[in-house]
């Protein structure tokens, strides 16, 4: 598939189509005597949720108002726009679900509009299944279409009638393309490669994403010095692979630079990054996480499985022994720090030998925190097609045991923040209950606490969110763990 960069025309075209949907939208807001409403709901990762924050931004450019609606609590609104995942089973659950929730609405709202876009429309199935069972959907693009959506929109609009755009090119634009509605006051996610060259069997981000492709070095530089003045404390770094970020380029520059230039910006308090994979990390990302104060001492890397056949079959380039080398140097040069991975069970083939693989591997790593998973089929993946499937009863039991291994050492690694006073960056309410704040360690471990009295600061969570604060911990949960503010840090 060809790489092209977004041209001047490209960025006329996108010009002209915003203008005409300004107007289009002023006028249908005149007509209705109210101002006109989005819904987006975003389904899957922190790249998804980035080119939500890019969507946000180009359809608050129109004139239209979030209504902030959720999966929990499905809001119409004058344009409902789905930012899908295609990574797992359930994600895709969720959109055809509301789909059938929304189409009534349709009906009794003709002008309203219906979006959907993201991951899983780079899946034939997906595609046609829209085009089959839900004929009101308006619009449907992929990733790589994001700089066009106000042309597609706007086409869509024109022609009143449903607009399938799915791309064979992938674009590479760089975000000041876009005006971006950023969800959090104090964290700002920065992209700085897309796409995926890996080929993992189960996966299809490679199909969805398209090749890697990374943005220049320069423009994300300027990009962080722009979020520094506008007051941004935490940085999160991102891509598919964020290690493998300017493989190829002309410049030279690697992952290990964008890190370091982002952490030499003295005004991020915070800069993390995911996600990584094991045959691209270096240990110069380690060294860098251990000699900068402002890099987050966490580390997420994912392991998939613990048995080197499974491993070979799932296309991962590494063996079981390579992937505790890295976790041995991130636990010898940050010791404080936290590692977390994903975890795959009942991968085709995958013996009792290989899951008690996996088992040992969890116990020597020690992780942190896991993200588990239960094998689901991917259409247009390799694995689709591989044999034996192991039976769904054996995959439960197995996933049981797993999680809970995963749970008690997931507890242990709380348990020893108990009586540390640790720096905590503040992230609002906590979902705790009243009175309760939440933020994360430097280790990126989730704190809930409260403010005693006497510091005199409650009920100020505008302006507590974004700040760092001394926090004592006191108790350990098993996902989490509770404490009180001693101060706040002066800055």
């Amino acid at each position: 598939m060809a790489i092209v960069k977004v041209t001047e025309s490209d960025i006329s075209e996108f010009t002209a189509a915003m203008n005409e949907l300004c107007e289009y939208f002023a006028a249908l807001s005149a007509r209705k005597g109210r101002p006109l409403t989005f819904n987006l709901l975003t389904y899957g990762c922190q790249l998804n949720e980035a080119d939500s924050e890019k969507l946000s931004g180009m359809l608050r450019q129109m004139g239209l108002e979030s209504v902030g609606g959720s999966d929990d609590e499905l809001v119409f609104a004058d344009v409902v726009l789905m930012n899908t995942c295609s990574v797992r089973q359930n994600a895709e659950k969720h959109l055809f679900g509301n789909l059938g929730v929304f189409k009534t609405e349709k009906k009794q709202n003709s002008d309203s509009i219906i979006i959907c876009c993201g991951c899983m429309m780079k899946v034939p199935e997906n595609v046609e299944r829209i085009q089959k069972s839900y004929p009101f959907v308006d619009l449907v693009f992929d990733p790589q279409q994001l700089h066009r959506f106000p042309v597609l929109l706007r086409d869509s609009i024109r022609s009143r009638r449903q607009l399938v755009n799915i791309g064979s090119i992938d674009y590479i634009a760089e975000d000041d393309f876009f005006p971006i509605d950023r969800q959090r006051r104090f964290r700002a996610l920065v992209p700085i490669m897309y796409g995926c060259n890996n080929f993992c069997t189960y996966c299809i981000v490679p199909y969805a994403r398209g090749r890697e492709r990374s943005r220049n070095f320069d423009e994300i530089v300027r990009e962080l010095e722009s979020l520094a003045k506008q007051g941004y404390k935490e940085i999160m770094l991102l891509g598919q692979n964020v290690n493998s970020y300017g493989n190829g380029s002309e410049d030279g520059k690697t992952f290990a630079d964008c890190l370091r230039a982002c952490s030499d910006i003295k005004e991020f308090s915070r800069v993390r990054f995911m996600s990584s994979h094991p045959k691209d990390l270096s240990d110069e990302v380690i060294e860098l996480m251990a000699e900068r104060s402002n890099i987050e001492k966490h580390l997420h890397l994912a392991m998939q499985s613990g048995s080197d056949e499974v491993l070979r079959r799932m296309n991962r380039p590494y063996t079981i022994d390579d992937y505790m080398r890295i976790v041995d140097l991130f636990r010898q040069k940050v010791p404080d720090g936290s590692l977390t991975t994903d975890i795959i069970v009942g991968f085709p083939g995958e013996t009792e030998k290989d899951f008690e693989d996996t088992l040992t591997a969890v116990k020597r790593a020690a992780f942190d925190a896991a993200f588990t998973f239960q094998y689901s089929v991917r259409p247009g993946t390799a694995a689709a097609s591989f044999e034996p499937k192991v039976p769904k009863e054996v995959v439960t039991e197995r996933f049981g045991r797993l999680v809970e291994l995963q749970n008690a050492l997931a507890y242990e690694s709380n348990c020893r923040k108990v009586g540390r006073s640790e720096e905590v960056l503040i992230e609002g309410v906590s979902k705790a209950g009243r009175g309760t704040y939440s933020g994360r360690t430097m280790s990126n471990h989730l704190v809930n606490f409260t403010i005693p009295d006497s510091l005199m600061i409650k009920d100020q969570s505008d302006t507590l969110e974004g700040r760092l604060a001394v926090i004592n911990i006191e108790r350990a949960r098993p996902y989490s763990v509770d404490g009180v503010m001693e101060r706040i840090i002066n800055e």
